[in-house]
């Protein structure tokens, strides 16, 4: 009985400090109140989106268009460096692209949504990881970014959205490298 009662303790201050840290990464736009949006849960259509107009800026202030990409997977990972769960699943990502290295069928963007390049670009050299920093030139439509971080977008080689992922995740998960692979060796 006492086993399971500290295990019960356990699991619940574990789902506590989850939650803590899930809300403090909650709300990306500092200026924005938060709002409960009426209406109905975004179908699969509705988050399948253009990519054309949504572009981002390196360190070097090189520009990339989401629709310039089309014919590769892009893999584009929201975070920000203050931001416990992305802090967390960073290893795991630069894991993920190191096993793509070489692969020209697929991109990684990794978006610092504060658009701080200098911090961010400063921070992965610190870490030593090898994923590629930029900050938004336009604005990201909500269907790509909500109101969270972590957030990940993974387009297909048309540019469609297949998949968007709130919260933190182990991306060298046997899952998602399986759906990635089928993803880059698609036509």
């Amino acid at each position: 009985m006492k086993t399971q009662f500290k295990n019960l303790v356990v699991r619940s201050g574990l789902f506590i400090i989850t939650a803590i840290s899930l809300a403090a990464c909650g709300n990306t736009d500092k200026n924005k109140e938060n709002k409960v949006e009426s209406g109905n849960t975004p179908t699969v259509e509705a988050l399948v989106s253009t990519t054309a107009g949504i572009s981002f800026t390196d360190k070097d202030g090189k520009t990339v268009s989401l629709s310039s990409l089309k014919g590769k997977v892009v893999f584009i990972n929201f975070w920000a460096t203050w931001c416990p769960p992305c802090i967390q699943e960073m290893p795991t990502i630069n894991a993920l692209k190191e096993k793509y290295k070489g692969n020209n069928n697929i991109v990684f963007l990794m978006v610092d949504v504060d658009n701080n390049i200098e911090k961010s670009t400063a921070f992965m050299e610190d870490k030593k990881y090898d994923l590629p920093v930029y900050v938004p030139a336009s604005e990201i439509p909500s269907d790509y970014l909500g109101s969270s971080i972590p957030t990940t977008v993974i387009l297909d080689k048309s540019g469609d959205m297949i998949a968007r992922i709130e919260g933190g995740r182990d991306y060298t998960s046997p899952e998602i490298i399986k759906a990635l692979n089928e993803l880059v060796e698609s036509n």
